[in-house]
């Protein structure tokens, strides 16, 4: 078990790698810049030459890239003598850090924490700007994925067993309907139907936060139903793939050999489902709800934006609109890393459902 996490978190290195160099050389092609962007269109060549340099822009490209590859790297080479160098030691950036290695010409291996760079616009510290937003995002995704999975199965599950009645086509109408919405779509639909139209009746927000400001302004406070509206949309689709895989899968299993065994024997109807075929018909489950969760994190952005929920999606399109860089490239890495560690827990969900991969791991 040990042994298999390890050599998946050696094989996520390379697909790491991957998603940073290419949002690189994709924000190298597209054209503008950031020192004009921080001081404004009107403002003399000498201050921006002193924000390039402080940003790092008027290094080359090549340089740019090793040292941005340096700064994410939990063990990084550094300069610890020249500030002239682009890989100087600057304690106010890389703290805390400690000290490996030391070699001649004052190169230093240090082990630190990954550093994800500063805002070209607000230069506030990306890390600290994802540490505020991931939790909402994480909240939202988990609430959606957990309404959609719970409701899925349920509903999968009652239409395998009231397979070809009026119930089943009744489930399968709307679940083919959830597929085929767009995210922006629904959520613009969901928004106006339940915020505007019914928003006496219901008494929802189309935009809110998971905490805000109290009325009286002395404080912050818990706004629970801000959730609902963003979790409904972002849980509609996973919902309705979940019904018709569960849906799928349970007809499969009740269609086995073991299964008319086990009617043989004179068994109940609920025993069968419940201990014999319910969680064999997981598998597949388990694989969508995992691969939904990650797409969740990485599709919330119109969702958030459109409700105005304060997560990673919002903060991603605010610096794309302000080719904030290091933003961008912050969140993308955040997300594809949680998309790595959500498929690593979903193979070991998978080996607990199935003995069948425990013995093949094994």
């Amino acid at each position: 078990m040990v042994r298999f996490v390890i050599q998946r978190f050696l094989q996520a290195i390379p697909v790491l790698w991957g998603v940073i160099t290419l949002i690189f050389v994709l924000f190298q092609i597209i054209p503008g810049d950031p020192a004009r962007m921080v001081m404004g269109q009107r403002t003399d060549s000498a201050s921006l030459e002193m924000i390039r340099a402080d940003l790092g822009t008027n290094l080359p490209v090549g340089v740019r890239y090793l040292k941005y590859l340096n700064d994410l790297s939990p063990v990084s080479y550094h300069n610890s003598v020249s500030r002239e160098s682009p890989w100087y030691l600057d304690s106010s950036l890389y703290a805390p850090f400690i000290r490996l290695v030391s070699f001649s010409g004052n190169g230093v291996l240090i082990l630190k924490y990954p550093y994800l760079r500063r805002s070209y616009q607000s230069r506030s510290d990306v890390s600290l700007m994802i540490r505020k937003t991931l939790p909402n995002t994480i909240v939202l995704a988990t609430v959606a994925i957990l309404f959609a999975s719970f409701l899925g199965i349920l509903l999968g599950l009652l239409a395998s067993l009231a397979k070809n009645s009026f119930v089943d086509r009744f489930i399968l109408f709307f679940t083919a309907l959830g597929i085929s919405l767009p995210s922006f779509f629904a959520a613009i639909l969901i928004g106006w139907l339940f915020a505007f139209v019914l928003g006496d009746i219901t008494g929802l927000n189309l935009t809110g936060n998971l905490f805000e400001i109290s009325d009286t302004g002395d404080g912050v406070k818990l706004v629970l139903k801000n959730i609902i509206l963003p979790a409904l949309t972002l849980g509609i689709r996973p919902l309705s793939v979940i019904v018709q895989m569960m849906r799928g899968a349970m007809s499969e299993v009740m269609a086995e050999d073991y299964i008319r065994t086990a009617r043989a024997k004179g068994l109940s109807r609920s025993r069968i489902v419940m201990v014999h075929a319910f969680r064999n018909a997981l598998n597949p489950v388990i694989t969508s709800v995992s691969g939904w969760f990650a797409s969740m994190l990485a599709g919330v952005v119109f969702v958030e934006y459109i409700f105005g929920w304060k997560g990673l999606g919002n903060l991603l399109v605010e610096a794309l609109n302000n080719y904030d860089l290091p933003v961008v490239m912050g969140v993308v890495l955040i997300i594809a890393s949680l998309f790595v560690l959500i498929n690593i827990l979903t193979d070991l969900a998978y080996m607990w459902a199935d003995p069948r991969i425990r013995l093949k791991q094994s």
